[in-house]
């Protein structure tokens, strides 16, 4: 009589965190650790670089925006020694540039902090698998950029003039948000809301919130 044959038991996945915000962090750790082991973790762009290429994860869930740099800069660097490690973006911000810009940089998927702890380990094991995931509404960004359709904003001028953290803020107070609601939003204080807002208004040689909003509505930024 032959044995019955059962399926091999899927291999734990090692995941590594990259975020800003310690409490964040510990949110998602306590989650996921129940799907997968979590290797590690970084709050600053330098500090991951160092640390994945020292532990080498199946796949990093990576912030977009941080205090030193965007998320951007970690995928770059760690993907010239280590390409087999794959990087899910977890972010805040739903901007096209910031989705298509992580994307093009190699990223296998990006999805919204809004996203359930079910569905996160879910698409970490289908980036690990080799799957691209998005949040739906993020999908609609990657195929309208690599369809070259030009109601895609990929390359401005004036736009690349901002920081990462800015855009999100000229994105939010185009939305008609208030300062104190921006704050929230980002998890950073009004006084920094307001020096973000005065740095973009120099630097689009503009002077007031009305004129920020047209200029990021004609852009399709809102």
């Amino acid at each position: 009589m032959s044995e019955p044959v059962t399926e091999p038991e899927a291999r734990r996945l090692n995941v590594f965190l990259v975020d800003d915000h310690a409490m964040f962090r510990a949110g998602v750790r306590a989650e996921l650790g129940v799907h997968v082991d979590v290797v590690g973790e970084a709050s600053t762009v330098s500090e991951a670089i160092s640390r994945i290429a020292a532990v080498q994860p199946d796949v990093v869930l990576l912030d977009v925006h941080m205090p030193d740099g965007g998320g951007r800069a970690v995928l770059e660097s760690v993907r010239r020694s280590h390409p087999q490690v794959k990087f899910l973006a977890l972010s805040v911000s739903d901007a096209a540039e910031d989705v298509i810009g992580l994307i093009r940089a190699g990223a296998r998927g990006y999805v919204t902090k809004t996203i359930s702890p079910d569905e996160l380990a879910a698409a970490v094991r289908r980036v690990a698998d080799g799957d691209a995931v998005f949040s739906p509404r993020l999908a609609g960004f990657v195929l309208d950029a690599f369809a070259s359709r030009p109601d895609v904003p990929v390359a401005d001028p004036e736009l690349d003039q901002l920081t990462n953290r800015e855009r999100e803020v000229l994105r939010l107070l185009a939305r008609g948000y208030a300062y104190k609601e921006i704050a929230k939003e980002l998890f950073i204080s009004i006084k920094t809301v307001e020096t973000h807002v005065s740095n973009v208004l120099r630097k689009l040689q503009m002077s007031n919130r009305y004129e920020l909003s047209r200029w990021a509505a004609d852009r399709r930024l809102v």
